[in-house]
């Protein structure tokens, strides 16, 4: 017996049963392709890139790492809050001076988060003793600071140093970041 070839009709369904499995297929290679596209100039800092004002500390540091000791000679670990560290290996002269009397003025402006964040002076050295009774909430922390750059660091509550900035960008750069960051914050 011979096949025979089909009606017209089925020609037709089976002719648009390929075009519509074609479609699915070209549906799903843009969907895959454009998302590596996307991927890849999102990376390369294209059209998309990250918000932040500071800089990403990398590699990732945690506060047990450095060695860091508050006024009592204890070990500073993660304690729950968030930290505004103003960082500098010898004593705290006209820029960082200036760093600290900023973070005083940002931590105002954080209103009712103000309770979540705490700030202080992290030395290599010794700090003049007037600058501590200026600014009575400033904690004083000592160290070695091989691992940190002078500026101002943002740290989290579970003791992992996030955000980097130079003295001069203490002001407006710090508190718009760390506004984000409490507000995305389910901790601290």
């Amino acid at each position: 017996m011979m096949k025979e070839d089909g009606s017209p009709a089925e020609k037709t369904a089976t002719a648009k049963n390929r075009r519509m499995l074609l479609t699915m297929f070209a549906i799903a290679f843009l969907t895959l392709g454009g998302s590596y596209v996307l991927f890849y100039v999102a990376r390369d800092g294209g059209v998309w890139g990250t918000t932040n004002q500071g800089s990403f500390v990398d590699p990732p540091v945690s506060v047990a790492e450095l060695g860091i000791t508050d006024p009592e000679g204890r070990t500073l670990t993660e304690g729950g809050t968030w930290w505004l560290w103003v960082v500098t290996e010898r004593e705290c002269l006209d820029a960082c001076a200036s760093a600290v009397h900023q973070l005083r003025q940002l931590h105002i402006l954080l209103n009712k988060d103000a309770d979540r964040v705490r700030r202080a002076l992290v030395t290599g050295a010794g700090v003049e003793p007037g600058l501590l009774d200026e600014y009575p909430a400033l904690i004083h922390l000592t160290g070695t600071l091989p691992a940190l750059s002078e500026g101002v660091y943002i740290v989290d509550p579970i003791g992992n140093l996030v955000l980097h900035y130079p003295f001069e960008d203490a002001g407006k750069p710090v508190l718009t970041d760390l506004k984000k960051l409490l507000k995305l914050s389910q901790i601290g």
